[in-house]
């Protein structure tokens, strides 16, 4: 019981700047957009495209400091799963199981909107869920939000990601290099060998995880997956006494990421030029598909799926929880950013198309995350008791 509360206090801390954090992704975004519709908008996005060590600015944020951010939820995620709020088979398949309609519905809202036209390859942009804004706009509502809510949101949002990157790898890969992707493999199954053997020391996993970031980013599939893959071998023991590898890490990093990779990551993927007919841009077919998709099919297919494997006994309900609070979970799912922007640049090649759906995105994202907080804001100011039916 110790051991649980001490894993769930640890969680916890992983929000405790989490609100400033959102704040600051705030201002950055804002500050982004100002300098990309400015007088100085061509040196400003030219810079991220500058090449460096190999690849652009930008590549190097949004492919590699982003996986050190996925290696961070990683290892939050995987010590839930094991000792904490996820360490039940009921609550650990809800997240899936509300993940898999938050991607399925709004992928089937923007395939109707596209069908028979070229654009409909782009159903992946409303599949995905931005851990990063998402978690933000949550932390806004403070001390107010329970323990329960913040992992549900964060396992949704992670396994969500991870589904897009699958889809991603199936549908929008193009080329994959086999040796490349073997390479990476191997070098993840050495790892876990390492694990296995109760190998602790940082020294040996960084290094070995950064040359698996490599090959993996060389291999065609999108290298943050390398981040995941490096927290579950990063080792949870630890001798008495002494606090675990993966905790060590966790508490190096959580700064790091929460005011320098993700700020810089919101510069990066903002620095969107807003056309003169914008507005008539988001009535064409692409802009309405991920708006309606984001801001309509996320919440819906979130709720209803949770609901499902709720009401079937497939999962349990978080902990002190209403279906209002769970529902404006869901609307927060529609922020999708990151990796639908990056989904966006693999789906089309026409750049005005992009530059549109870039747009959109935003649009939808601002919209899903004020309508999320606002939603949540009163559904923590007037909560309703918690429904007892599911405990036996």
């Amino acid at each position: 019981m110790a051991k649980r509360k001490a894993n769930s206090s640890m969680f916890k801390k992983f929000f405790e700047s989490e609100k400033s954090s959102g704040l600051t992704l705030i201002a950055f975004t804002i500050l982004s957009l100002l300098l990309a519709n400015s007088s100085i908008q061509h040196a400003y996005i030219e810079f991220w495209e500058l090449p460096f060590a190999g690849m652009k600015i930008e590549h190097w944020v949004n492919d590699g400091l982003m996986a050190i951010f996925f290696l961070l939820v990683g290892l939050e995620l995987k010590r839930e799963f094991l000792v904490g709020e996820l360490s039940s088979l009921k609550k650990a398949t809800l997240p899936i199981f509300s993940a898999l309609g938050g991607m399925l519905i709004p992928a089937g809202i923007f395939v109707y909107m596209n069908l028979g036209k070229p654009t409909v390859s782009g159903f992946g942009i409303p599949m995905a869920t931005d851990i990063a804004f998402a978690l933000g706009a949550l932390s806004l509502l403070g001390n107010r939000v329970p323990l329960s809510v913040k992992v549900f949101l964060t396992a949704l949002a992670v396994i969500d990601d991870l589904g897009a990157i699958v889809v991603i790898g199936v549908f929008y890969t193009k080329t994959i290099f086999w040796l490349n992707f073997a390479i990476a493999v191997g070098i993840f199954a050495g790892l876990l060998v390492l694990n296995k053997l109760k190998v602790k020391s940082l020294w040996i996993y960084i290094p070995l995880g950064i040359c698996m970031w490599y090959f993996m980013l060389h291999s065609g599939i999108h290298a943050t997956i390398s981040g995941v893959l490096l927290a579950i071998v990063i080792p949870t023991f630890s001798k008495s006494g002494s606090t675990s590898p993966a905790n060590r890490l966790q508490h190096k990093l959580h700064y790091p990421v929460s005011f320098i990779i993700l700020p810089l990551f919101a510069l990066v993927n903002t620095a969107i030029d807003i056309g003169p007919t914008w507005d008539k841009a988001l009535f064409e077919e692409v802009s309405l598909g991920i708006i309606l998709g984001l801001v309509i099919g996320k919440p819906i297919g979130i709720f209803i799926f949770t609901w499902l494997s709720i009401r079937l006994k497939l999962a349990d309900k978080p902990k002190g929880t209403t279906w209002s609070q769970l529902f404006g979970v869901g609307i927060l799912g529609g922020i999708g950013f990151t990796m639908s922007i990056f989904v966006t640049i693999l789906a089309f090649t026409d750049a005005e198309i992009i530059t549109d759906s870039k747009f959109a995105i935003l649009i939808s994202s601002l919209l899903a995350g004020l309508i999320g907080f606002i939603w949540l804001k009163f559904s923590f100011k007037n909560p309703t008791k918690p429904s007892r039916s599911i405990k036996k």
